[in-house]
C-alpha cells in the first residue's frame, strides 16, 4: 500500500474494526449485538465509535433500504503494520530488537507461528549488522552517544 494509513484510533474503534473485519461488512445491529456481549455498550455508544470511524475515513457506508452496511475503507493487515511501523518510528533504533523479542515473550504462538519466525530470523541474519545507529536526537535516548542529564552536560 503506497499511501500512508491513519492509525490514529481508539482502542474502542479498534473493537469496532474488528467486528468489520471479521464480516468483510456488517450492519450496525450486528456491530452493537456482538460488543454489547463483550462490552456491554450502549447501542448510542458503539454507534457513535461507528460515525468517528466513518468521519476518520476507516469505514464506509452503503445505503441498502433503512439500513445502513458498513465496510472497511482499510484492510486489517496493513492496519496492523502501519500500527506497528508507527511504534517503531517512535523508538529509538537501537531498541528494536529488544521491543519485537518482548512482544514475541509475551505472545501465545503456535507452532507454525515459531517456525515461520525462525525462517524470517534466518533470512534477517544474512542481511544483519554489527552496529545499529541510534535515529535520535541528542537528550531523546539513553544511548551513549546521545544520553545526557543533568549530571553529565553542564
Amino acid at each position: 500500500m503506497n499511501e500512508q494509513i491513519e492509525t490514529n484510533i481508539t482502542d474502542a474503534e479498534w473493537e469496532v474494526m474488528r467486528v468489520v473485519w471479521a464480516q468483510d461488512n456488517a450492519t450496525s445491529k450486528y456491530i452493537i449485538d456482538v460488543l454489547e456481549k463483550k462490552k456491554s455498550w450502549k447501542p448510542a455508544t458503539t454507534k457513535t465509535f461507528i460515525g468517528r470511524l466513518v468521519k476518520k475515513g476507516m469505514l464506509t457506508t452503503e445505503a441498502e433500504g433503512k439500513k445502513f452496511i458498513y465496510s472497511a475503507a482499510v484492510e486489517e493487515g496493513d492496519m496492523i503494520r502501519e500500527t506497528f511501523y508507527n511504534l517503531l518510528d517512535h523508538i529509538c533504533n537501537r531498541d528494536v530488537g529488544n521491543t519485537i523479542g518482548n512482544m514475541i515473550a509475551q505472545a501465545t504462538l503456535s507452532v507454525r507461528d515459531i517456525e515461520n519466525l525462525k525462517e524470517i530470523l534466518l533470512q534477517k541474519e544474512s542481511e544483519a549488522v554489527e552496529d545499529i545507529p541510534c535515529n535520535c536526537v541528542p537528550g531523546q535516548c539513553k544511548c551513549q552517544d546521545h544520553y545526557c542529564s543533568s549530571q553529565h552536560c553542564s
